[in-house]
């Protein structure tokens, strides 16, 4: 089937309209992407749809995004590329400044204090669908893939955080047993304060540079779904970095959940209440850097790569191990958000209501809790 014409200008318009609209996390935005550009418009060939699909599952990076910058190179080399990273995360990270300003300016207020104690309870439960999801998407019924994810699960709510290192020797294994090599494998200041003033004051030059490097790093290890990062983050920023408490963290994750675009938009949310704009800047360039790198530089060569067995068969571990630490991560905050009888109930009744109503919105479950807790509060 041919491809129809489009400007560049008609394929910008359509990312900011999805990156302002698009509800449902990574699987539903590449289903829209390939609903609207390549069954509608035509603006995009099957085959180039696929290649793009593969190269955001096999990198690091979050899915979405990928994709997007993807099909932007295809119709315009690294200036698509470029504006149509812009314009997919560009509105998504305007709410959450917008959403960030409010938490930090009325975060002690009542009201907010009672609905971000339903949120917690709701954001756990859609969590833990999307986790059952990834397993039935990634794992099937491979018992090498099971394992992995057994282990990662295990290790990440143990320990209550999660390393690198396990996910690089998770991906190694595979490969390992996969497709063993018969050779050693080729290596695959200046401004006004209140810019970047979070919750605890103004933040010192030390913790700017941490944030651009902590979460570049957090960005490299994305893969397949941005939830992927949630455990990445929280091991950080509560455990290690001590940026944010549990409670704040989930905040963070139902913000993210709430707002349209890709989910790691997070951490724009988490970069604000370190240090205000600047720290949600910088935050939101350092995790999508490496994933527009991860695109750009191999989209020119990835043919020849999309069918390579190793290539394939680490990606598959890394991917396991990620959906076991979402999994770990999601039992610890779990404890953290489920604190009480109310809490518990809620939970159950936002998965009760995924089950039944399957197309029903989770933004709107979300803040449905809200709502809930906020009157469970004002009751008590």
């Amino acid at each position: 089937m041919s491809t129809a014409p489009c400007t560049l200008r008609e394929l910008l318009l359509y990312f900011l309209r999805l990156g302002a609209l698009g509800f449902g996390g990574p699987i539903a935005l590449a289903g829209y992407m390939q609903r609207d550009l390549v069954e509608r418009r035509r603006w995009i060939a099957k085959e180039e749809y696929v290649e793009g699909l593969a190269l955001a599952q096999l990198a690091p990076g979050p899915l979405a995004a990928q994709l997007a910058i993807y099909l932007g190179w295809v119709r315009a080399r690294v200036l698509g590329a470029t504006l149509v990273a812009a314009a997919f995360i560009l509105p998504s990270f305007v709410m959450v400044l917008a959403l960030s300003w409010l938490y930090v300016r009325y975060g002690g207020l009542p009201w907010m204090r009672g609905a971000f104690y339903g949120v917690g309870a709701a954001v756990i439960t859609i969590i833990g669908r999307s986790v059952w999801k990834l397993v039935r998407l990634t794992l099937v019924r491979d018992w090498l893939l099971w394992a992995v994810f057994a282990v990662n699960a295990v290790v990440t709510g143990w320990t209550e955080r999660e390393s690198v290192w396990v996910f690089a020797l998770s991906g190694a294994l595979v490969l390992l047993v996969r497709a063993p090599p018969r050779a050693a494998p080729a290596a695959l200041g200046v401004g006004p304060a209140w810019l970047w003033t979070g919750l605890f004051g103004v933040a010192s030059s030390d913790t700017l540079g941490k944030l651009v490097v902590y979460f570049a790093e957090a960005g490299a290890f994305v893969f397949g779904s941005g939830l992927a990062i949630v455990p990445f983050l929280r091991g950080g920023v509560v455990e290690e970095l001590h940026w944010l408490t549990d409670q704040q963290f989930l905040d963070a994750v139902a913000v993210a959940m709430i707002t349209p675009g890709p989910v790691v938009i997070t951490v724009a949310f988490i970069g604000y209440l370190v240090a205000g704009p600047l720290g949600a800047t910088l935050a939101a360039v350092g995790v999508f850097l490496p994933c527009y790198l991860f695109v750009v530089i191999p989209a020119p060569y990835f043919r020849r790569l999309a069918g390579n067995r190793a290539v394939k068969a680490f990606v598959d571990g890394v991917t396991a191990a990620a959906t076991g630490a979402i999994c770990g991560a999601a039992f610890v905050l779990g404890q953290r958000a489920l604190v009480d009888w109310p809490t518990v109930v809620l939970g159950g009744a936002t998965l009760a209501l995924m089950l039944l109503f399957k197309k029903l919105p989770e933004p709107l479950l979300i803040v449905a809790a809200g709502a809930a807790g906020c009157a469970i509060k004002g009751l008590g």
